[in-house]
């Protein structure tokens, strides 16, 4: 570690954390170590982080003092919280906050913090078209995200702001196609006919983060908008259509009558697609897929991603 600036990577075993910590672990030239933060030092995961080159300590965001002692005599951090580890808003304010009282008090260069938009600031909660979600919110996980941003530039922790978006991995996960009565691959998705849903590869959350921080205390202060592509779902029921070897058509479920099916969590997450459609214009134009190439050039396309992954599609 001797003569590196000592980057620490919040979640590392998580799918965002994992992205970063990999990314570094291969850029031998980047000038940083990696410090692993996990609630258990001691699982498979982080094994495996340490077994590639990670110092891997114990941190806890509902501990204070364990972050505080992780973050002590580093340069930066990938800093990222969990949402659905608890699906309270609230929860994870209390864990933002955690966050930066400790990066501030250890005097922390530059911070990249994975975040999203607050929807209030184009929904408010005036406006009826989708349900008041835990009290405050439209799309809790986004908006306690977006509303925490501001706790780092209060605080005056150098930071910079990654909005991130809609996982592709949600296609091998609860979104993956289904065949209809009919027998007809068919990817269902709360999204109207001919909206965009920005999409990116959740590793990608990750390498970007790792991009920004190479890239040096210039990005402190930008909010970075990510993205691999921008697609309908008639797009992307097309071009699963290829992993798949048979047609996939898209099915497209209105906003209500998802919210009203009683999977879980389905008011977040239908309302959450309501924004992507309603403001799919506003989303997709805070993303432009052209710069953020140019500052990760490993940037997933859905194209991109399908092939890597299509091993693990099947009919």
């Amino acid at each position: 570690m001797s003569g590196k600036k000592v980057i620490a990577v919040a979640g590392a075993t998580g799918a965002q954390g994992g992205g970063f910590v990999r990314a570094a672990l291969a850029d031998p030239e980047s000038g940083f170590a990696v410090r692993a933060l996990t609630r258990n030092p001691d699982s498979p995961a982080a094994k495996e982080l340490a077994a590639l080159g990670a110092e891997v300590v114990r941190a806890d965001f509902t501990d204070e003092a364990s972050v505080r002692e992780a973050f002590e005599g580093a340069y930066g951090a990938f800093l990222v919280t969990n949402f659905w580890a608890h699906m309270s808003a609230a929860a994870e304010t209390a864990e933002v906050e955690a966050l930066v009282r400790a990066a501030k008090e250890a005097g922390l260069r530059h911070v990249v913090w994975s975040t999203l938009e607050d929807t209030r600031e184009l929904l408010p909660l005036t406006d009826e078209r989708m349900p008041v979600l835990q009290g405050e919110y439209n799309v809790p996980h986004f908006d306690a995200k977006g509303a925490a941003n501001r706790l780092f530039t209060e605080a005056g922790v150098p930071t910079t702001f990654l909005n991130t978006t809609y996982y592709f991995q949600g296609f091998l996960g609860p979104f993956a196609p289904k065949r209809g009565d009919d027998g007809v691959l068919t990817l269902t998705l709360p999204l109207a006919d001919g909206k965009l849903l920005s999409g990116v590869d959740v590793a990608d959350i990750g390498r970007t983060a790792f991009a920004l921080l190479k890239g040096g205390e210039r990005h402190i202060g930008e909010t970075v908008g990510l993205a691999g592509d921008h697609l309908t779902g008639a797009q992307y029921a097309e071009k699963l259509s290829t992993v798949y070897g048979e047609t996939v058509r898209f099915q497209s479920v209105p906003y209500d009558v998802f919210r009203s099916l009683g999977i879980p969590a389905g008011d977040e997450i239908g309302n959450m697609f309501q924004y992507y459609g309603d403001f799919d214009q506003e989303f997709t134009g805070a993303r432009d897929l052209v710069r953020l190439r140019e500052l990760n050039p490993e940037l997933r396309s859905f194209d991109a991603w399908l092939a890597e992954n299509a091993a693990q599609f099947s009919g």
